[in-house]
């Protein structure tokens, strides 16, 4: 359980100019005060963008002093294996392979071309048989976030 306390400092320090292209994804506090913050930022999330973030925070958590000195607090960026969460997001994996699952359980492997707002524009290649032949199609197709249930990030190492 979050302490409303400290989700209010966090939401508010998120809310400032300095920290304004960043967004929080999770707030995690253990019953040992051990506090783990995931953040992301437009242009990704930098060591020092996530160093500074975790001292404002901090800072806030020692003046209000409602968990006293005995706690841990880590900010990180999300990695790898977590969704995208937020329309921002998407725009920096622009070019990027997606593993998109939509609410009626479909799952694209697609190139992100756009996105905005509203939705985002994908690109993909399918391969059908006809006959003796493979026939190879390639589709766009525009993805409103509200029909989106999870989007992954896929790694290539080529």
């Amino acid at each position: 359980m979050i302490d409303s306390q400290l989700d209010e400092i966090v939401r508010r320090t998120f809310e400032t100019p300095e920290f304004a292209d960043c967004q929080l994804l999770e707030i995690k506090m253990t019953p040992q005060k051990a506090i783990e913050i995931i953040a992301d930022a437009d242009d990704g999330m930098s060591l020092e963008k996530c160093r500074s973030l975790s001292r404002t925070i901090e800072t806030a958590i020692d003046e209000a002093q409602f968990l006293g000195d005995d706690y841990t607090l880590e900010v990180s960026s999300p990695g790898v294996e977590r969704p995208l969460k937020f329309p921002r997001q998407y725009t920096k994996h622009i070019g990027r392979t997606l593993e998109i699952t939509l609410n009626d359980a479909t799952i694209l492997e697609a190139k992100l071309d756009t996105s905005d707002a509203e939705k985002i524009t994908v690109s993909y290649n399918t391969e059908r048989k006809e006959g003796k032949k493979k026939i190879k199609e390639s589709f766009v197709k525009e993805i409103p976030f509200a029909d989106i249930k999870k989007a992954l990030v896929i790694i290539s190492f080529k």
